[in-house]
């Protein structure tokens, strides 16, 4: 059988960095595409792209049907936040963060539908549990995250049953590597913070033949928080 390949967008570091590293060592030709220079330390061709930009995602799923010749798994991870009271954020804030949060997932999979179907592959979106909860001050992330769940069940009846789509949802993952204290691990259900090889295990498993049976599903990952009742004391 050929060589698996997988995209990774915004691989170049956090969730998409240990997503990138598990694909890699579970067999698959990986390419991440990130607008920073990636440094991975297993093999890959690493692509530095705006996947906002229509072109660029032209470009890059071109350069895959090029040089690697297939498609098997897209793992939409790529996006970022704004943070700051709604009077303050300006339109082209909210719409830069749309743009690499939401809009991106269907720039890639429109360009690589033909790819993926071919294969019978695989989309994964990284979402976040704010897509259903929220702090102040996160309102164009929490709508892009949102929109992103959306999306993902959408493109599940569209692609099916060639493409299975699906979602994970990640709750608090300790990719900044800031000092965490023994409260912010007592408080999560399973006793402690997530790590993105939580979270690249479970795309692993969508990305593969084990998941055959799943498309359209969201997969909250959060040590439990969003069951979590909470009352103030």
């Amino acid at each position: 059988m050929a060589e698996r390949v997988a995209l990774v967008t915004g691989g170049a570091r956090g969730i998409g960095r240990a997503v990138a590293a598990r694909l890699a060592r579970d067999g698959f030709r990986v390419v991440i595409a990130d607008r920073d220079a990636a440094q991975p330390d297993h093999p890959a061709r690493c692509v530095q792209v705006d996947v906002a930009d229509e072109a660029a995602v032209t470009a890059l799923v071109g350069g895959i049907r090029a040089v690697e010749g297939r498609l098997d798994a897209l793992v939409s991870n790529a996006g970022f936040m704004i943070r700051k009271p709604m009077r303050d954020l300006a339109l082209a804030e909210w719409n830069a963060v749309l743009a690499t949060n939401l809009t991106a997932t269907f720039l890639l999979v429109r360009a690589a539908e033909a790819m993926l179907r071919t294969a019978c592959g695989s989309v994964v979106t990284i979402a976040s549990t704010r897509a259903r909860q929220s702090e102040p001050d996160t309102e164009c992330y929490a709508a892009s995250k949102g929109g992103l769940v959306a999306l993902t069940h959408a493109l599940a009846m569209s692609l099916g049953p060639d493409v299975r789509a699906n979602c994970v949802s990640p709750g608090w993952i300790h990719t900044k590597g800031e000092a965490l204290r023994p409260e912010d691990h007592a408080q999560h259900p399973v006793g402690r913070v997530g790590m993105p090889e939580d979270i690249a295990g479970l795309v692993a498993w969508l990305a593969g033949p084990e998941s055959g049976f799943v498309t359209g599903a969201e997969f909250i990952s959060d040590g439990g928080m969003t069951r979590k009742m909470i009352y103030a004391e």
